[in-house]
């Protein structure tokens, strides 16, 4: 067993900091030298009491090991995203718990389980199926729009942004008058350490400050929510939102708090990381024009793409979990009650893993990626979001004919969920 590796400072901070994952090829430098030299460190504050000491995971193996080990590493107690102690204080003294809002990757068994079991089914494919009609009418009236723009667009303003964002609110039952107020409660959830997308001068603020703003959107989001599910109690439909209100665990219905929750993370989660992954995809189109050309020709290769593509941008950069025991990972002695981070950015780009990883493969097989995570926290709405990204881009390249930049992307600064946030494109229509 190796001595505890602990990262010097100027790297330690890089793997914290949100604007290093703004810039994306310094940051797969960055982890490549990590996993590289000490693939599980130990990363600690600059200055004592910032935020508790973790463990940065970058080797896929030991992400995946960690992803499928419910029982020997916890969601609970400490939050499952990187937060600093002012943060953690603030939520707790808010509403008792150190996450602002408690949903189901909050969760530990008994409780997720039978949570997660609640949607599980209206999940899957064959109920998804009945959605196809409806998401083939909403793709192709969003490229309809893109196309009406002209020659010059922004793919994730236009297409990748709105998209997803009406099919999560359709499921939701939430009307198109309040999308933009979903948009924004969401960017201010997920995108607060980016300028562009909170709109609210969060890049500046404290992290006290900045979780008292988040915790303004959730309350929004809560009061909203509880409005919606009082109404599908009343008048039920077969919408997810009707599921969730009138769910029974144990015989009795969702805690309030947990019911919020639960919308929060169909709503938000259900569309952000849908619109990085399709971003993502047209990104890599439009710099290979062969390989657009080869697609276009050949829709068999179409799931390649998607694939690929939620890999490559690995739109949940992170999750942290709590050591239920002692245990050994990469060398090193991790003890009961230690925090790490799994960083799936990192592992999505390991080499023992994925082959030349920085290359946009849509043939690239197996590809065992991590992006959805792993075990009996994988995304819920993994083959919702495969689904809604295989029908948009068969409308795009039933109407498109080549695309090409028109212009320099840029990403979101954030640590948590990530992807573009502009993305100028030429298009030519077919």
């Amino acid at each position: 067993m190796s001595a505890e590796a602990i990262l010097p400072g100027d790297i330690a901070r890089r793997v914290i900091d949100p604007h290093a994952y703004a810039e994306w090829d310094g940051l797969l430098d960055t982890f490549d030298l990590i996993r590289a030299s000490t693939p599980v460190a130990k990363v600690q504050p600059d200055s004592p009491g910032l935020f508790e000491p973790f463990w940065l995971v970058t080797r896929y193996d030991d992400v995946m090991r960690i992803s499928k080990d419910n029982a020997a590493f916890l969601n609970n107690p400490r939050p499952v995203v990187f937060s600093f102690n002012q943060a953690i204080e603030f939520s707790r003294a808010a509403t008792g718990s150190n996450m602002l809002v408690d949903s189901l990757v909050v969760f530990d068994a008994p409780i997720h389980p039978k949570y997660r079991k609640l949607t599980q089914e209206w999940f899957m494919p064959r109920n998804l199926a009945r959605l196809e009609d409806e998401l083939r009418t909403l793709a192709a009236a969003t490229v309809d729009r893109m196309l009406e723009q002209g020659s010059e667009v922004d793919f994730v303003k236009e297409v990748s942004g709105p998209y997803p964002l009406r099919v999560v609110m359709q499921i939701l039952g939430v009307p198109p008058s309040d999308e933009f107020r979903m948009q924004m409660l969401t960017q201010q959830l997920f995108g607060g350490q980016d300028k562009d997308l909170s709109g609210s001068g969060m890049d500046l603020m404290t992290p006290e400050q900045v979780v008292q703003i988040v915790a303004g959107a959730v309350k929004t989001f809560e009061d909203y929510f509880a409005a919606l599910a009082e109404d599908r109690r009343r008048n039920p439909t077969q919408d997810v939102a009707s599921v969730i209100a009138n769910a029974l665990v144990d015989g009795a219905p969702l805690p309030p708090r947990d019911m919020a929750g639960y919308y929060i993370i169909v709503a938000t989660a259900g569309h952000d990381t849908t619109s990085a992954s399709t971003a993502g995809a047209m990104q890599a189109l439009a710099r290979d024009p062969e390989q657009y050309a080869r697609v276009r020709a050949d829709r068999s290769l179409l799931p390649g793409i998607v694939e690929e593509a939620i890999r490559w941008t690995s739109p949940v950069q992170h999750f942290m979990r709590t050591a239920a025991e002692d245990c050994e990972i990469g060398g090193q002695a991790i003890k009961a009650g230690d925090w790490l981070m799994i960083n799936y950015v990192a592992a999505n780009h390991d080499p023992a893993q994925f082959p030349d990883p920085r290359r946009f493969d849509a043939a690239r097989s197996p590809n065992r990626h991590l992006a959805f995570g792993a075990g009996a926290h994988q995304c819920l709405g993994l083959h919702l979001a495969r689904l809604e990204m295989k029908i948009l881009f068969e409308a795009i390249l039933d109407r498109v004919a080549a695309v090409e930049p028109a212009g320099e992307a840029a990403r979101a600064t954030s640590t948590f969920v990530g992807g573009l946030k502009s993305l100028p494109l030429r298009v030519t229509p077919a």
